[in-house]
């Protein structure tokens, strides 16, 4: 039985090791990205909202970003700029039928954005 013990004993600080050494490399990936890029950044997942809302034509001409990872913009679709706002589960354009919630969105998400839309060939 004392045999048992000693064996217990000499493997609590190997086991303690291994639990440090393998903080260390999680800590060490965590802080270099190792676990991914974190996902799209607001303008990517804005594009690909508007693709799926506006067509696969829908161009952003413009952008701002907002409060609690909304951003703002304009997006080219049909031969017109559109301003839009952009949340992470939902987007809103200016010309939808909820007409006063993208007015609400947008004055509390982007206050101040631009209210006319931007010339033509002006750079984002």
């Amino acid at each position: 039985m004392a045999r048992r013990i000693v064996r217990v004993d000499r493997l609590i600080p190997v086991l303690g090791a291994a639990v440090l050494a393998l903080g260390a490399v999680i800590l060490w990936l965590a802080t270099r990205e190792g676990f991914g890029s974190g996902g799209p950044t607001p303008l990517e997942r804005a594009e690909a909202q508007l693709r799926d809302h506006a067509g696969r034509d829908a161009v952003v001409v413009y952008n701002e970003t907002g409060r609690r990872s909304a951003l703002c913009g304009y997006v080219r679709t049909g031969g017109r700029d559109v301003a839009f706002v952009s949340r992470p589960n939902r987007v809103l354009l200016q010309t939808d039928p909820l007409r006063a919630e993208f007015e609400e969105m947008l004055g509390d998400l982007c206050p101040g954005f631009l209210t006319r839309p931007p010339t033509p060939g002006r750079a984002r």
